[in-house]
């Protein structure tokens, strides 16, 4: 994403803080999945179209495009963030703006190269976290199983032996941390479907200097754009990582594991095997879900977004980013480039760049999962 990120901290950190909440297992999975993204699904809002326009770094207009789609030969299945407004402290499964929107900004673009699956949940919402109580393990617990029940469901009724990609960011990695975990790596068959998992702003933990070994014991992280099986995951900044952060720290608030033994997972979509890369960043040309939570703190990162017909906006050489692990963080950090605004932390330097993490690579992201898949259909036969 381009542009000023705002400092309403309120808001933000509470959509920030609920985002990236562990979770315990569950003894069983309903099956009832509410399908937000599906194949066929009507107004399915993974399916907006690919039309885009090109932006320069100082915000002009300098053309068009109309990607094409190919018949997806592999399966994508996306858990979102937080961002539920729901009065409650576990969300229900209606399908609000703010579902809707999120899967537009974050998932939309994968439908280039695979099916997109996205299920509701009953996620923890903004309203647990403005309670000033702590979120207990039964609503963890709901939460995850109905992510796990869709999982389930997927590969019951519709995976029919399709590769899979894994998508999610910050509350949708956490919860996909543990689903991988628990259904993938420890399942030779499921994970021989695994095309590529996109694991942003939840702090997947890897042996130290190691890209296996951590959450997971078969699936590394990737080390070549050609690899498949593989996770690419990243927290992004662009200043030092303070002593304090909640991304890119092992043992710190969001992370359990042991900073003797362990690193956090970088892996960058713009240069796999390392080093730095040109960014290309993708969004929506339509703000976020106007009147929702969420859509006010959208405003408040201040992303330009010129008067466009497009489904997109595309901003490619802007920013520049490399894996960085100075004083034992392990993050994304990026550099504005030509006149591209300089991006802030929100609520604090804390978090980071937290809010751009889906969309600041998302065209490398999506580029490099057109490889994988390639690299995967050789490979499957």
């Amino acid at each position: 994403m381009r542009g000023r990120l705002g400092t309403r901290g309120a808001v933000a950190a509470a959509i920030l803080a609920a985002c990236c909440l562990a979770v315990p297992a569950v003894a069983a999975a309903k099956d009832n999945t509410v399908w937000l993204c599906k194949p066929g699904l009507a107004d399915n809002p993974c399916k907006p179209g690919l039309s885009t326009t090109q932006v320069s770094p100082t915000g002009e207009v300098l053309g068009t495009s109309q990607p094409k789609a190919k018949k997806p030969k592999v399966d994508c299945f996306y858990v979102y963030p937080t961002v539920s407004d729901d009065q409650s402290r576990n969300s229900d499964l209606s399908i609000d703006p703010e579902e809707r929107s999120i899967a537009l900004y974050q998932a939309a673009r994968y439908s280039q190269r695979c099916r997109v699956f996205a299920p509701m949940y009953e996620q923890i919402t903004l309203q647990a976290l403005f309670s000033g109580e702590p979120v207990t393990e039964q609503e963890s617990a709901l939460a995850y199983g109905d992510v796990l029940s869709a999982w389930k469901t997927y590969l019951r009724k519709y995976n029919d032996g399709r590769g899979i990609v894994l998508v999610g960011h910050s509350q949708g990695t956490f919860v996909l941390r543990q689903l991988i975990a628990e259904q993938v790596d420890k399942r030779p068959g499921v994970r021989k479907r695994l095309v590529g998992a996109y694991l942003y702003g939840g702090n997947v933990e890897v042996k130290e200097g190691k890209l296996v070994g951590g959450d997971f014991k078969h699936i590394p992280g990737c080390a070549s754009p050609k690899q498949t099986g593989c996770v690419v995951g990243f927290s992004t900044f662009n200043a030092p990582v303070p002593a304090d952060s909640n991304f890119g720290r092992v043992g710190g608030r969001l992370s359990t594991g042991d900073p003797a033994t362990r690193d956090i997972l970088c892996v960058n979509p713009a240069a796999v095997g390392g080093g730095p890369g040109t960014l290309d960043s993708i969004y929506p040309s339509e703000p976020f879900a106007p009147g929702t939570t969420i859509g006010i703190a959208t405003q408040a990162v201040g992303v330009p977004r010129p008067d466009v017909s497009t489904t997109w906006i595309e901003a490619k050489g802007d920013y520049t980013g490399t894996c960085d692990s100075s004083d034992d963080a392990d993050v994304l950090q990026i550099t504005s480039l030509g006149g591209a605004p300089t991006l802030n932390p929100v609520p604090d330097a804390t978090w980071g760049l937290h809010l751009v993490d889906a969309n600041i690579a998302l065209g490398n992201a999506v580029k490099l999962l057109k490889r994988q898949v390639k690299a995967y259909e050789k490979t499957a036969g």
